[in-house]
C-alpha cells in the first residue's frame, strides 16, 4: 500500500509567503519562502507545494527564480503552480528544479492541453488543480484563480482530467480554505471512489484529527498552509499523531539525513 504524503502549501505573492481566507479574505504574510521551505525540509516532509497566486490574475507564469532558490535548499519534491499555460512555461519550471507542475486555468480553458503536457513531460509531472465552490446546483469548478466560476460538475471534471491524462488530482474547496474547519470529506470519498490517480485533499486543516479523517476518507495526500504557520502543530506532530493512529504515512526523515 502506497505511504499517505503530507505536503506543506506554500502561497506566493510578490516573493513572500501569504495566507488569507477562501482565496481573497484576510491576508496575512507568513515569512519567507525559501527560509520555510528549509524548515519543512529538516521536518522531512513528503513534498512541498508552491502556488503563485498573482500569476494568472496578472498573465504571467510563476517566477522561475524563487524556483531556482528553493531547488539550491532543499532537496525533496515539489510542485509548482500559478499561470501555467503552455509547454514552454512547464519546460522552464521543470529545468528551474520543480519536480511536478500544477494546471489550473488552462485545464479548464483547454483540457487538450493537460494531455500534450502529459505526452511530453510524463504524467508523473502534471498535476490537475481542481478549485470549486458549492452552489445551489452543486459543485462547480471555479477558474481564473478564484474569479471565475464555471457551469463544469467538479466531479465530473476530475473525471475527465484523469482521462486526460493528469498524474494526479488536487482538490480545492474555495469555501474552506484557510477556515480551519476541516476537509471537505464528501467530496474526498465521491472522488476518491472514482479515480484511479492520487488525489490530494487542499483546504480545511485545523487539527491533527482533520488530517486522519481526510486521509481515511481516501485521499493519497493532504496539503496544510494555515495550520502549519499560525498554530503550534508541526510536520512531526501530524505525521506522529497519524502514525499512532494506524494510518500509513512515511517514518520522520529530512532530506538531508
Amino acid at each position: 500500500m502506497l505511504k499517505k504524503r503530507i505536503i506543506p502549501k506554500f502561497l506566493i505573492r510578490g516573493r513572500r509567503l501569504v495566507k488569507g481566507v477562501q482565496f481573497f479574505d484576510n491576508f496575512r504574510e507568513a515569512g519567507n519562502p525559501v527560509t520555510t521551505a528549509k524548515v519543512y525540509d529538516a521536518y522531512g516532509v513528503d513534498e512541498l507545494l508552491f502556488v503563485d497566486i498573482d500569476a494568472t490574475p496578472e498573465n504571467r507564469v510563476t517566477t522561475g527564480s524563487i524556483i531556482e532558490q528553493v531547488s539550491e535548499e532543499v532537496f525533496m519534491p515539489f510542485t509548482v503552480g500559478g499561470g501555467v499555460k503552455s509547454l514552454e512555461e512547464i519546460e522552464m519550471l521543470l529545468k528551474s528544479g520543480a519536480d511536478k507542475v500544477s494546471i489550473n486555468t488552462a485545464a479548464v480553458t483547454n483540457p487538450e492541453f493537460v494531455t500534450q503536457a502529459a505526452s511530453r513531460f510524463g504524467d508523473q509531472c502534471i498535476v490537475v488543480s481542481l478549485d470549486y465552490k458549492k452552489t445551489p446546483d452543486g459543485l462547480r469548478v471555479v477558474s481564473h484563480c478564484g474569479h471565475q466560476m464555471t457551469e463544469l460538475d467538479a466531479i465530473e471534471y476530475g473525471l475527465r482530467m484523469q482521462d486526460a491524462h493528469a498524474g494526479e488530482l488536487m482538490m480545492t474547496s474555495i469555501d474552506r480554505d484557510g477556515t480551519m474547519s476541516g476537509y471537505d470529506l464528501d467530496m474526498i470519498t465521491s472522488l476518491s471512489d472514482k479515480l484511479e490517480i492520487p488525489l490530494i485533499a487542499t483546504s480545511g486543516a485545523g487539527s491533527l484529527d482533520d488530517c486522519q479523517q481526510a486521509l481515511e476518507a481516501g485521499a493519497s495526500a493532504i496539503t496544510i498552509s494555515s495550520m502549519f504557520l499560525f498554530s503550534d502543530h508541526s510536520p512531526i506532530k501530524v505525521r506522529t499523531y497519524l502514525n499512532t493512529n494506524g494510518v500509513n504515512v512515511r517514518s520522520q526523515k529530512g532530506s538531508h539525513s
